[in-house]
């Protein structure tokens, strides 16, 4: 591994620790990083678990410390998304491009519209969760796409708990961290088990994720949910532009690698 690659991926970890703590998405940079490196789409996909996970354990941990994390109900709805992440990591081993594609749009069209016409002040922390059953059925799906695919997994748990459980952002980003740091490591199993995961590349692209989700979840979260609000339908407006091809994330990042070198 050369010096350049080590650095884009703590640098690249850094900026998905961020983003993915403070609305989420960040995974389609990271996937993409690893792809430029060289690694097939189904090893990236496994490899990307390690970071996934380092990253929020780190905001899960920063988060209970700061007494924003419901961690009962937060366990109870982590059993049926662990359930989920082990179905679709079973089915991973290939990824469908097209569908993934159809899913990801229609996923950052619901959260995009829901963020903008949206006039429920629901800004600051503290909601009170009330789980219902019909809850545990969301989050099973939820957790088959995550196992499968991950990438706007956050986007896709904000819906949920925006639109269903009716919480404010802050609190909803606090539970989404916990609930996928809890289920990860049943779908980082199974693609260890069939031998897709970089380790040296995951560790190093896990420790960027490490600093940023710490840096997110002790400073910028504090900024409140309107600013969370604004960072996040930036991020969903990026995630489109590189979706439809406004923008090409790959080529962004090839080119820093060849400058780098």
């Amino acid at each position: 591994m050369t010096y350049d690659a080590i650095i884009m991926l703590v640098v690249s970890g850094i900026v998905v620790g961020i983003i993915n703590t403070l609305a989420g998405g960040g995974s389609i940079i990271t996937m993409t990083v690893f792809m430029v490196l060289g690694m097939p789409i189904t090893v990236a996909n496994g490899t990307n678990r390690i970071a996934v996970l380092l990253q929020n354990l780190t905001a899960s941990v920063t988060f209970l410390r700061k007494r924003m994390l419901d961690v009962k109900n937060g366990l109870l709805l982590s059993i049926p998304v662990i359930i989920g992440n082990i179905a679709g990591s079973l089915v991973a081993s290939r990824i469908n491009e097209t569908v993934f594609k159809i899913c990801y749009g229609v996923v950052l069209t619901f959260i995009l519209l829901y963020l903008i016409f949206d006039n429920h002040k629901r800004f600051h922390g503290g909601t009170r969760m009330e789980v219902k059953p019909h809850h545990y059925l969301w989050f099973l799906l939820i957790g088959f796409y995550g196992g499968y695919i991950y990438i706007g997994l956050g986007y896709i748990i904000l819906a949920i708990t925006l639109w269903s459980m009716k919480m404010d952002i802050v609190t909803a980003n606090v539970i989404k961290g916990f609930v996928i740091f809890i289920a990860t490591p049943f779908s980082l199993a199974v693609f260890m088990i069939n031998g897709q995961v970089e380790y040296s590349y995951g560790l190093l692209h896990g420790l960027g994720n490490v600093i940023g989700a710490w840096l997110a979840s002790r400073y910028f979260v504090g900024w409140g949910g309107r600013f969370i609000k604004i960072f996040t339908i930036v991020m969903v407006l990026v995630c489109f532009a590189d979706l439809i091809g406004i923008l090409s994330l790959h080529d962004m990042f090839s080119s820093m690698l060849s400058v780098c070198r």
